[in-house]
């Protein structure tokens, strides 16, 4: 029994009657624990409000007041499961007819089921919520299609892949690792025979595919993939070789405060008001157009280089608006 089914059968036991039951009498009805009968016992009562009160006359618990409700109040889910099955529930929505509609269908009934066991309509959660993609790129739906059966079953991928850096494709072999959801896009972590290395590749860059059913893929160990591709910032693959020192002004440093840059991070207020924040970093590209972004809000402290090629880049946009600042 999962602990919503926990939770909810809890409550049915109080919802025909006002008499009090024992902590043994629950326990055999929900076959668990006392520990995980205390549990459930706190999260009805202190995350649902339901008032459940113990009874020292009685040696039991029974619900307070007016007559037992019906049915749960609010959403019993956890903060997490309910932004996942919401964002679930969104990304099969912006579905198109894709390649197999049956199956995403079957999934969304699913999720549907889920919210609504939570108090969730999901109709109205559909009408009021609403997740909104940011710079996300099509992939080809057969190119993400192999993508992911050559990720699952540990076969090589050959794939066509152009650079939009230098605009040149190339033909090469890979061995999936990982199918990675990053600021809207899908990339495809990957061992490339041809560079004989770690990469990441943009599933919507790659132009065609094909499993080659010959050759098992390479696979490597977690801990070697961590150590490559999550140890620096951003998507960009390599280890972390430098730390980035940023110092934000006041009025941004609210929001920085709050944010997850990376897992590695550190960050401290200054008496001032502004905040300093510290991230690891090998390839500086991605991060040298998120500093960009915040303009005048941020500084960039270390390293020196990385500091040289912020500025540079500000002056070159501020030359683009010279005659605007002096007709």
């Amino acid at each position: 029994m999962d602990r919503f089914d926990r939770i909810y059968r809890l409550y049915a036991l109080f919802a025909g009657g006002r008499q009090a039951r024992s902590a043994t009498e629950l326990q055999a009805e929900l076959g668990c624990s006392r520990a995980t009968l205390m549990r459930a016992i706190a999260e009805l009562r202190d995350l649902l409000g339901v008032p459940l009160v113990w009874d020292a006359a009685a040696r039991g618990y029974r619900i307070e007041g007016a007559a037992a409700r019906s049915e749960l109040p609010g959403l019993w889910f956890s903060a997490d499961e309910l932004q996942a099955l919401l964002v679930a529930q969104s990304l099969l929505s912006d579905l198109g007819e894709g390649l197999i509609p049956q199956q995403i269908e079957a999934l969304r009934g699913r999720i549907a089921s889920l919210l609504a066991r939570g108090g969730v309509l999901p109709q109205r959660a559909s009408q009021v919520l609403r997740v909104l993609p940011a710079a996300g790129r099509a992939c080809d739906a057969l190119v993400f299609r192999l993508a992911v059966t050559a990720t699952l079953g540990a076969r090589r991928l050959a794939i066509r892949y152009l650079s939009r850096g230098t605009g040149e494709a190339t033909e090469r072999t890979v061995s999936p690792q990982r199918l990675v959801r990053y600021r809207d896009n899908w990339y495809l972590d990957a061992w490339c025979h041809l560079r004989g290395g770690l990469r990441s590749f943009a599933v919507d860059a790659i132009e065609s595919a094909r499993i080659e059913s010959e050759q098992p893929a390479r696979v490597l160990p977690e801990q070697d993939l961590d150590e490559h591709l999550g140890a620096a910032y951003g998507i960009f693959s390599g280890p972390a070789t430098q730390r980035a020192v940023l110092r934000f002004a006041p009025g941004r440093a609210r929001w920085i405060a709050s944010e997850r840059w990376h897992p590695a991070q550190f960050g401290r207020w200054l008496e001032d008001g502004r905040y300093e924040l510290s991230v690891p970093f090998g390839d500086a590209r991605e991060l040298v157009l998120d500093i960009l972004r915040y303009g005048p809000d941020v500084e960039v402290l270390e390293p020196p280089a990385l500091r040289a090629e912020v500025a540079a880049r500000l002056r070159e946009a501020a030359a683009l608006y010279a005659e605007d600042v002096n007709p």
